[in-house]
């Protein structure tokens, strides 16, 4: 059971917690001096202020994105993909939403614009970090004006300090991976932080944290076409590192007597390791480097594919790739690792496999796969939809826990039981 009362959400610590990157102690003393207005009874005025008044319907929402992409992104780019889907859903529910985003952005709620351009592929951005802080204290401006009835960030813990400070409405989900010895000290600095997983099998490495609730990522329903897999060829989908193993699939591949065409993205901390271990491997037979692709291209890319290869060697957080390729009727072969376990369902969407060997050994089951069962897998689970009801119900708890008795609170943010995977 998470304790979340309100004697928590009442106490004032100093800030005197690690800040991402290596901010110190009296960095963020600087932090809070930016706000000088902001300090002092403005605390207490904004937990008692309208601004977390429980609506009957309609909540006046804030989405905070990362801006190193726009949302949603122009190519590759999970998180701010997922902020997107989630932003438009809520729109389409009847929400008043606000999102906090790259102003080459794209969306139908109110967009404010925290800087011209995404970050990522902005030749002309050194500091990346810079941004986010004009980011959070536009965020914190418009909050304590009480423009919002909660919170919703995606930057991790970039705001822990200010939402504590100043006793902001919020959540945070957690889109990646959390097996870092860094972490623990910061979750046990700021207990009170309600944090949100994409899987049960991300919260394994930090189970201190104030989880309130776990949210499987979603797609719009039409957003990718259901294919039939024609081109007779296997697919890799998402980015080039160690950890994703696109030479597994390669020697998937090989071994199987099928081309693999490989969409991926070379991130500029892991170029020598493309340039070291992976660009020679993209010269043999059957081998296809398309690069980087955006959203429109995926459904001719997943749809045609005959499976998806998806054969990580991480923890991995949740793993979009897996979905989208659900969503065009494409089943995965998946290694078990992180959360694959939970998002594919065997023998329904996909294969899961231990090692090199079972995934050899599973080819020709993968591949006979009911594409249309394997797109129904997905219209079960995944959807945008979905995922939107489930955090407006997390959205309600949460504001229902910072009205309640300290006796009552926890009780109101014990997180779900996660759905289990489909069986057919």
């Amino acid at each position: 059971m998470i304790i979340f009362g309100l004697q928590q959400i009442r106490a004032m610590y100093a800030l005197q917690s690690t800040f991402m990157l290596g901010f110190s102690y009296q960095l963020l003393q600087v932090l809070i001096r930016i706000f000088p207005d902001r300090r002092g009874d403005a605390r207490e005025s904004i937990f008692n202020s309208n601004m977390i008044t429980m609506p009957s319907k309609r909540l006046r929402i804030a989405q905070v994105s990362p801006l190193y992409e726009s949302v949603p992104p122009m190519l590759y780019g999970g998180t701010e993909r997922v902020v997107s889907y989630l932003t438009e859903a809520l729109v389409e529910l009847g929400h008043e939403v606000t999102l906090f985003a790259s102003g080459d952005s794209v969306t139908n709620a109110r967009l404010v614009p925290c800087c011209p351009t995404s970050l990522r592929l902005n030749p002309g951005c050194v500091d990346q970090i810079a941004h986010h802080f004009v980011m959070l204290d536009r965020v914190l401006e418009q909050a304590q004006r009480g423009e919002f009835d909660i919170v919703h960030f995606h930057i991790d813990y970039f705001h822990f300090p200010i939402s504590r400070a100043y006793q902001l409405p919020q959540v945070t989900t957690l889109h990646g991976r959390l097996d870092l010895p860094d972490l623990p000290p910061l979750y046990r600095r700021f207990p009170e932080m309600p944090v949100i997983s994409i899987s049960k099998s991300q919260r394994e490495p930090l189970s201190l944290a104030n989880w309130v609730g776990n949210v499987y990522h979603g797609l719009p329903e039409n957003s990718l076409k259901f294919g039939d897999g024609s081109g007779k060829y296997l697919a890799f989908l998402g980015r080039i590192c160690p950890e994703k193993r696109v030479d597994r699939a390669i020697e998937i591949s090989l071994k199987a007597g099928l081309p693999l065409k490989i969409a991926a993205k070379v991130d500029r901390a892991d170029r020598d390791y493309f340039e070291t271990e992976i660009k020679q491997l993209l010269k043999l037979p059957g081998i296809e480097y398309i690069g980087e692709i955006g959203e429109d291209q995926k459904t001719d890319f997943l749809g045609n594919a005959s499976a998806l290869l998806f054969p990580v060697d991480w923890p991995e957080p949740f793993g979009l790739a897996m979905i989208e390729a659900m969503a065009c009727g494409t089943p995965t072969l998946g290694f078990r690792r992180g959360s694959v376990p939970e998002v594919l369902s065997p023998g329904v969407t996909g294969i899961i496999a231990n090692n090199m060997s079972e995934a050899m050994g599973s080819m020709q089951d993968l591949l006979a796969m009911d594409r249309v069962t394997v797109r129904r897998g997905f219209e079960a689970r995944f959807t945008a939809s979905r995922m939107a009801r489930e955090y407006i119900s997390l959205y309600h708890s949460i504001l229902q826990a910072r009205e309640a008795p300290d006796q009552t609170a926890s009780a109101l943010l014990t997180a779900p039981e996660l759905e289990t995977p489909l069986t057919f």
